[in-house]
């Protein structure tokens, strides 16, 4: 499948996508911005065109990696393109509009017509970076959709942040019991979910895929773990997960 790139500006969105192998990044167009509502619609028609569901965000970063107003604002509109039902990631996008203009300066592009290709071009780099370090990975295998709560076994004699391997065990309604590998805590928009890798076998579920639950409270007061049956939350979730994952690799 096919992924779509956005460069997301305040005035312009430049738009680049993969080719059908997967290998090669190319510009498709620059979107004159009129509105999340009218943005995304046309995001979708791209998406549709080339058969995909899965968009790529550029993240204008500040130089030592803090998120800025930019950086907001594209997260907002990436959070508007998910609750459409896209997959979202998103990419480093640190220098690379001012490798495009470098580009079109070489090139000697006339002003009026760079702001026409500038941003695409800068959707290409982005895209071409993501690819060459790997791309999608085939990322969404690895989510999975349990369904009910889950509460923390009685037999374990430890809370979620004591470290003994990082191994919890769970229960289900039904009160089957399963241990897992505690990945990760993490929140998103107020709120704690935990990741999590199954170490005994489950049905429909491989060893390596990747369990999200949120943390809540039950009329006792006790910490249960209920499954995200909302696609856009646990997308989001699962994006944040693999930001702090990568972040952490890096500084390894």
């Amino acid at each position: 499948m096919r992924t779509l790139c956005l460069d997301i500006g305040d005035k312009r969105i430049g738009v680049a996508v993969t080719d059908p192998l997967n290998l090669t990044a190319q510009a498709v167009e620059t979107i004159w911005t009129k509105g999340f509502e009218k943005d995304a619609a046309r995001v979708l028609e791209l998406c549709s065109k080339y058969e995909t569901d899965r968009v790529l965000c550029g993240l204008p970063l500040n130089m030592d990696g803090s998120a800025g107003m930019q950086a907001e604002h594209a997260r907002a509109f990436a959070d508007f393109l998910a609750a459409k039902g896209l997959q979202i990631r998103f990419q480093d996008e640190r220098l690379t509009t001012r490798q495009a203009r470098n580009v079109l300066l070489e090139a000697d592009m006339r002003r009026s017509r760079r702001k026409e290709y500038i941003d695409q071009l800068a959707a290409t780099y982005i895209l071409q970076s993501f690819m060459d370090a790997g791309g999608w990975h085939d990322n969404e295998s690895k989510k999975i959709y349990l369904k009910g709560v889950w509460t923390m076994s009685e037999n374990m004699n430890h809370d979620l942040d004591m470290e003994q391997d990082n191994v919890v065990e769970l229960v289900d309604e039904d009160g089957n019991a399963v241990r897992f590998e505690h990945l990760m805590t993490l929140e998103h928009e107020g709120k704690p979910y935990i990741c999590l890798v199954p170490l005994d076998p489950m049905e429909d579920v491989s060893e390596d895929e990747l369990v999200i639950l949120r943390i809540e409270t039950d009329a006792d007061g006790n910490d249960v773990y209920a499954t995200v049956d909302d696609e856009a939350e646990l997308d989001a979730v699962f994006e944040k997960y693999l930001e702090i994952a990568e972040a952490d690799e890096e500084e390894s």
